[in-house]
C-alpha cells in the first residue's frame, strides 16, 4: 500500500515531506485544510485524536508525531542514509539531536505562535510570547555553539536531523532575531534548502522565498 502523508503547508509535515522526496518512495500527499479547521474534524481526528498535523498512514499503521514518523522513515527506508546505521556512536547522536528538536524548539514554538494558549490572563498574552522567544534564542544559540563549523548536524553526514533543523530555522523567519540571523544555522539552512528533494517539496508546496 502506498504511503500516504496528511499536510498542511509549512507545517511539521514538512519534515516528513522532504524526507520521502529524499528516500524517492511512492506516496500520496492529503491537504488538512487548516483554513478550514479540517485538523479538528470527526474524520481527522480518528487518525490522530491531538488534531494536529502530520499523519502518516503505512499500510495500516496509523503515526502521529512529527519526530516518530521521521524515525520510522529512516529505518523502513534505511538505503535512502537519512540516518546512520543502527547501534552506533553516529545513530546515538542522531537520536539526541532529534529528540533535542522535537522536545525544545519545536516545542517552545507552540508558546510563541500561540502564546494565548499559555495564559489564562489575555494582558500575560504579550509576555509569554516574549519569554518564548528568549527561550528561543538560547535555544538556537546552543544550536549553533553546538554545530560550530561543521557541515552537517552530524558533522560530514547529511541525515533527517539537517532537514528538521531546517524546518525549525524556518519557522523563525518570522522573530525579532530570526535564526537564519546566526552565520553558521544559516549556511546550513542554504546547504539544505539547495537539495534538489527539499526544493521539490517547497515547491509542491507553494513555499516561495523568503524561504527562511
Amino acid at each position: 500500500m502506498m504511503l500516504a502523508l496528511y499536510y498542511y503547508p509549512g507545517n511539521a509535515s514538512l519534515l516528513p515531506h522532504m524526507m520521502l522526496r529524499e528516500i524517492g518512495a511512492a506516496f500520496e500527499l492529503r491537504l488538512v485544510n487548516r483554513d478550514q479547521n479540517a485538523q479538528k474534524s470527526a474524520e481527522y481526528l480518528k487518525l490522530n485524536p491531538n488534531g494536529r498535523i502530520p499523519v502518516l498512514v503505512d499500510g495500516d499503521l496509523v503515526l502521529f508525531e512529527t519526530a516518530a514518523i521521521a524515525l520510522h522513515l529512516a529505518d523502513k527506508f534505511p538505503q535512502a542514509g537519512l540516518a546512520p546505521e543502527i547501534g552506533t556512536k553516529e545513530r546515538a547522536e542522531f537520536y539526541k539531536w532529534m529528540v533535542h528538536l522535537t522536545n525544545t524548539p519545536q516545542a517552545e514554538y507552540r508558546a510563541w505562535f500561540y502564546p494565548h494558549e499559555h495564559a489564562t490572563d489575555e494582558a500575560a498574552v504579550p509576555s509569554v510570547k516574549r519569554a518564548a522567544e528568549a527561550r528561543l534564542n538560547r535555544m538556537f544559540d546552543v544550536i549553533s555553539e553546538q554545530l560550530g563549523d561543521g557541515t552537517w548536524l552530524l558533522g560530514d553526514r547529511f541525515s533527517a536531523a539537517d532537514l528538521f533543523l531546517l524546518m525549525l530555522i524556518r519557522w523563525g523567519r518570522g522573530m525579532p532575531r530570526p535564526p537564519r540571523s546566526i552565520p553558521n544555522l544559516n549556511a546550513l539552512a542554504e546547504r539544505v534548502a539547495a537539495r534538489p528533494a527539499v526544493q521539490a517539496a517547497f515547491e509542491v508546496e507553494g513555499i516561495k522565498t523568503p524561504l527562511f
